[in-house]
């Protein structure tokens, strides 16, 4: 088995690339091993791979330091998907029944592969929100018993560009890293910074990226509606930087100066704001333009809101994103929107506990790579650095070890020889099936000893041979095994 214990997530973000390992404990916290960061802005706009060989590097490069810090193999990562191609198309599926058939699971479960093979032009569906189903005109959550003649379900695909689904595979194949999973971005988040009362009363979930802006809809614990607006904080940046202002200087002055709203009786006219130490730009000429790109911001994602759901959604607006850190954007959400209720989600609901202070800093840039880090399920750690090549065997425990150490990277990491992760029931028949091949060996071991003394000399070579024998069919038999179950 793997010595270590860890889970590994990587986050692929417009400005930046992040991988953390972690470990969650008994009492369903989670203890934040180590974290690295890439710059990616010149190969990822807007949540999408452009460059595929930069990517692969980025990838490698997080990987490995993860690997090294750890000490240990990563036989297989969490990744993390958003970008500006995401969007949300609904899609309805009828039945016409006999009168008064008892709908089945089965019947729900073939209304939904057929929603799950719908085929969109250039687009691949990553995953399906139910809405509802509807039992002749009577609507229904789970509509399994009830008799009816006609069967409706109602869904809520979301869709990504192909290409670009195809080109983030590539990625992570040319650099030899295992996916367990894939997640979209905006629903990892939705379940690590929203409460049941918010997704129950209705809320949106506002993600203010640097390239994108991500908006979901929430009601009665549904996901109604979710789009990606190619908005974010890097387009009030390059708005500063139109004063000719360098662009590294205009995120500066952004994150010192910048407000998403000021009141108009605080403006001071005359007040200059440093640039440099020869240059300066007028207070109310910079309130503008940060302002103005704001209200657009907030505009888009105010349109993005179904009508009919704008007044049912007594949850409010909860911001996230490092963009929410702007002072006063609750404020400019409130004016623009007419919602009261607007919270700002600074911190993932689940227990962290870390060393580094940037994971507890409580800004909302971690949110997403720490509700994806909670999402991990399986051990992601590989052969331990520190194992020995050659482990010290008895009499007894010969034959055992030489099995193990053959399959060890085959079920503890998850992962067949292939890279395909295997599934929790295919680990525990191949463990149970090693252990009934132990014990066989062992048998047929006790069985071969010879019952008279013999000479020093003839012992060993006779222990010697009937291990390698032993060794030879034990390893046939794994063969056979993994044959049988392709």
């Amino acid at each position: 088995m793997a010595a270590k214990e860890f889970i590994i997530a990587i986050e692929l973000g417009s400005s930046k690339t992040t991988g953390i390992a972690g470990r969650k404990n008994p009492d369903g916290s989670i203890t934040v091993l180590h974290v690295v960061k890439e710059d990616s802005s010149s190969f990822i706009h807007k949540g999408v791979v452009y460059n595929v060989i930069q990517t692969v590097q980025c990838i490698t490069n997080i990987v490995s330091q993860l690997s090294d810090k750890l000490q240990a193999e990563v036989a297989q990562v969490y990744v993390g998907v958003g970008g500006q191609s995401i969007q949300s198309v609904k899609n309805t599926i009828a039945k016409d029944l006999p009168t008064d058939t008892i709908v089945t699971q089965q019947m729900v479960n073939v209304m939904m592969d057929t929603n799950r093979n719908m085929s969109y032009q250039d687009q691949v569906i990553l995953d399906a929100a139910i809405q509802e189903y509807k039992v002749d005109n009577q609507a229904q959550i789970d509509p399994v018993g009830i008799p009816c003649s006609r069967l409706e379900g109602n869904f809520l695909n979301i869709l990504w560009r192909k290409s670009f689904y195809t080109n983030l595979n590539k990625c992570f194949d040319a650099a030899k890293v295992n996916i367990a999973e894939m997640y979209l971005d905006p629903l990892v988040l939705s379940d690590s910074v929203l409460t049941d009362a918010e997704k129950r009363s209705g809320c949106i979930l506002v993600d203010l990226g640097a390239d994108t802006t991500t908006v979901s809809v929430y009601y009665k614990n549904i996901l109604r509606h979710l789009a990606v607006i190619p908005l974010g904080g890097s387009s009030v940046t390059k708005d500063i930087a139109s004063l000719q202002i360098d662009e590294a200087q205009a995120e500066k002055m952004k994150l010192k100066f910048a407000s998403a709203y000021t009141e108009n009786n605080d403006i001071d006219d005359k007040l200059e704001l440093p640039i440099d130490a020869e240059r300066s730009v007028n207070s109310r000429k910079f309130i503008e333009i940060v302002e103005g790109r704001m209200q657009e911001i907030i505009k888009n994602v105010w349109y993005q809101v179904p009508k009919e759901y704008s007044d049912r959604l007594l949850g409010g607006i909860i911001l996230t994103g490092g963009g929410a850190n702007m002072k006063n954007i609750d404020t400019a959400f409130r004016n623009i929107t007419k919602m009261d209720k607007v919270r700002i989600a600074k911190f993932v609901k689940q227990d962290i506990k870390a060393d580094q202070p940037e994971l507890l800093a409580h800004n909302g840039t971690m949110n997403t790579i720490l509700g994806l880090l909670a999402k991990g399920d399986m051990n992601c750690a590989g052969q331990d650095f520190n194992a020995p090549v050659e482990p010290q065997v008895t009499e007894s425990s010969q034959v055992v070890v030489g099995v193990e150490t053959t399959h060890q990277a085959t079920y503890a990491s998850g992962t067949m020889a292939n890279g395909v992760v295997m599934s929790e029931e295919d680990r525990i028949r191949l463990q149970k099936a090693e252990e009934e091949a132990r014990r066989a060996a062992e048998a047929t071991f006790q069985q071969q000893r010879p019952k008279q003394p013999t000479a020093p000399a003839d012992t060993a070579k006779k222990k010697d041979g009937g291990f390698r024998i032993l060794g030879k069919k034990v390893k046939n038999f794994f063969q056979n095994m993994v044959k049988e179950e392709e």
